[in-house]
């Protein structure tokens, strides 16, 4: 890892979890982690650039069929690629296929950038990710692997304890909040060898106290009707939620432009 490095441009790929949902800006877009780090990569390098081609819902085909080619040819400094996890959470996953196409885009990207920065996804407990942790610890082995072979590095963001609190957790409990998204800039930032702005970003926010019984079993019941029921459909019909919408920024153009 460099110490105190000097990039002067960023593309990020993926899903809903690099495009920035649920960190929701007053206008009704999404900002993200992603968004937050060419931020502060901005603010160390004139002219810096950045892209973001992430779209929510995609699976690890659909980001190398519609992403990677994109990303590599714009010759980034850096490349972060998060991809898979949709496909561990759908009803039927080949697991080989999923590390066939990770590795896929991994050689395909690894040459075309100066560091590529992959990440194991953060998770946390529930009865509804539960059943699919082996499927998304296989998938992180694999991010393990390919990191080794091709000088990347690995963003834990599954083994921080901060990520693992139902606080930095939106409504929907699949996506994090604000500050979920400003730890993992952080996160990022720190991998890539600058200067911490939060060492703390992986310990947990202060406790307070739990919600009571009745507000829980409330909350659970919204949740189910508001996301679990529609997520549960959309992998049984095979739709998703970002059917038919473009990369959030499609271009490698100044981050002024953002």
């Amino acid at each position: 890892m460099q110490t105190n490095p000097d990039h002067s441009s960023l593309v990020a790929l993926g899903d809903s979890f690099t495009e920035g949902m649920s960190d929701r800006l007053p206008d009704g877009t999404y900002r993200g982690w992603a968004d937050l780090l060419a931020g502060r990569m901005a603010a160390t390098a004139p002219d810096f650039r950045y892209a973001n081609l992430a779209v929510r819902g995609k699976l690890i085909r659909q980001i190398v069929d519609e992403q990677v080619g994109v990303a590599a040819a714009m010759g980034a400094d850096v490349i972060t690629l998060v991809g898979g996890l949709n496909d561990t959470l759908r009803p039927k996953c080949d697991m080989v296929q999923v590390r066939d196409l990770l590795t896929e885009a991994v050689e395909r990207l690894a040459p075309h950038c100066k560091q590529l920065v992959l990440m194991r996804s953060p998770g946390r407990q529930g009865p509804v990710l539960e059943r699919f942790r082996p499927r998304m610890e296989a998938l992180f082995e694999c991010v393990d692997d390919l990191a080794k072979r091709h000088g990347a590095l690995v963003v834990d963001l599954y083994g921080a304890p901060s990520l693992a609190d139902p606080r930095l957790w939106d409504v929907d409990r699949l996506h994090l909040t604000a500050d979920g998204h400003r730890r993992v800039a952080e996160a990022v930032w720190q991998t890539l060898g600058y200067t911490p702005q939060d060492p703390a970003w992986h310990l947990p926010p202060e406790a307070t106290l739990p919600p009571r019984w009745v507000a829980r079993r409330v909350a659970d019941a919204r949740f189910a009707r508001q996301h679990l029921l529609p997520w549960i459909g959309r992998r049984l019909t095979g739709r998703s939620s970002g059917d038919g919408l473009p990369p959030k920024r499609p271009e490698l153009l100044p981050y002024e432009n953002l």
